[in-house]
């Protein structure tokens, strides 16, 4: 049987490294996770008990394509509360995670061949999301004096989109209100239709994340419970479109999902109100971001993209390494840390960086550091021998 050239994306590195870290543990080995962005934490207790009760009175059949009304409201109104935007609830559409809305994002506004931005590096299942759509990812090379993030002068007009994200996947870094307005407006003159990842809004340290929302209304804007709302696995997300986008997005996600699962947008309905336990979260990254940017330090690792938000470190190990992933591999043997080879999000420069998440507990965070401080000290002596 054939395959389609569509299938030929490459594979997701992170996914490869968990799988490595899982073997390490079923051999008997204690390995600590920094490769994967996940919370350590669940759904807020509050939504769980919520949803038991609901699920007890309730079959939770199909939603309208769109998803829960009320969950569609709760969601403009977050939108007042954190960003002083006011949102019609009916721009608001329900989706299977943040993937389902790139999906539902990328058909919506692309058709085959066309060509969409990606500042590099980046979330690596952009590029291949797009390939399997059979659209063109264009990488825009990103430098350290602009955070890693793309400018107005890379917004070209061979270009048909542009994805952002704020914070960002791998680095952490965040655009401001005055760069975020910069890029739209660029987007706007050029043609190009600008896409914002927003999924790590709510994890940030100092100063809060800028929606595109607030400086643009000719943008598509992607969210997810995944993240600061602890729900990875439940699989549900969110996007904000354009008024005119929302009959043709409607379309797509009726044929293409049916709904997102209606447990999960019950769930998300709760979580909303759960600020407490989801804020003592963010403390905890706090704390762990602090420790590991000392430990990086401490191990050697000097040169790191600076960590606005999410809850990841992206570090410069080419004084070390010109491949990543066996460094990585090197780590994971030597000192049962897991981490993330940069050329999941870099095909080009990532061979020279490596990917540190902090989504753990503290205790794990400070043993990984350790761990890794020790490691590097006995490499350095190793060679110093050699």
């Amino acid at each position: 049987m054939k395959n389609s050239t569509r299938g030929q994306v490459d594979p997701f590195i992170v996914m490869d490294v968990m799988e490595a870290a899982r073997a390490a543990e079923a051999a008997g080995r204690h390995i600590i996770h920094m490769e994967v962005g996940q919370p350590s934490t669940g759904a807020p207790a509050a939504a769980i008990a919520s949803l038991r009760d609901e699920m007890s009175r309730d079959a939770l059949g199909y939603t309208v394509g769109l998803g829960l009304p009320e969950l569609r409201v709760r969601i403009a109104r977050h939108y007042a509360e954190w960003y002083g935007v006011t949102l019609d609830p009916a721009r608001v559409v329900i989706t299977s995670g943040a993937s389902g809305a790139f999906i539902l994002a990328f058909t919506a506004l692309f058709d085959a061949g066309q060509r969409v931005g990606l500042g590099v590096p980046c979330y690596p299942s952009y590029r291949q999301i797009l390939r399997a759509l059979d659209l063109t990812p264009v990488d825009i090379r990103t430098r350290m004096e602009h955070r890693l993030q793309p400018v107005p002068a890379q917004i070209t007009a061979d270009l048909d989109g542009l994805i952002v994200a704020s914070p960002a996947n791998p680095t952490g870094t965040m655009l401001d209100r005055d760069a975020m307005a910069a890029l739209a407006a660029a987007c706007d003159a050029a043609g190009v239709s600008l896409i914002s990842d927003e999924i790590y809004h709510g994890l940030s340290y100092g100063t809060r994340a800028v929606s595109a929302l607030e400086v643009t209304d000719e943008v598509y804007v992607i969210n997810s419970f995944s993240k600061y709302f602890s729900m990875t696995g439940w699989r549900v997300g969110w996007m904000v479109v354009p008024q005119d986008h929302v009959r043709i997005v409607e379309r797509l996600a009726q044929n293409l999902f049916i709904c997102a699962p209606h447990a999960a947008q019950r769930l998300a309905l709760a979580a909303m109100d759960c600020t407490e336990e989801l804020e003592a979260n963010v403390a905890v990254y706090a704390a762990n971001r602090d420790v590991l940017m000392q430990g990086l330090a401490q191990a050697g690792f000097a040169t790191l993209a600076p960590p606005d938000g999410a809850f990841y470190v992206y570090a410069d190990v080419s004084a070390y390494t010109d491949d990543a992933r066996a460094f990585a591999a090197e780590i994971l043997a030597e000192a049962g840390v897991a981490v993330t080879p940069g050329l999941d999000f870099d095909p080009t420069e990532g061979q020279g960086w490596l990917r540190f998440s902090y989504a753990r507990s503290t205790e794990d965070v400070t043993e990984g550091v350790a761990r890794l401080v020790r490691f590097m000290a006995g490499r350095q002596k190793m060679r110093a021998l050699a």
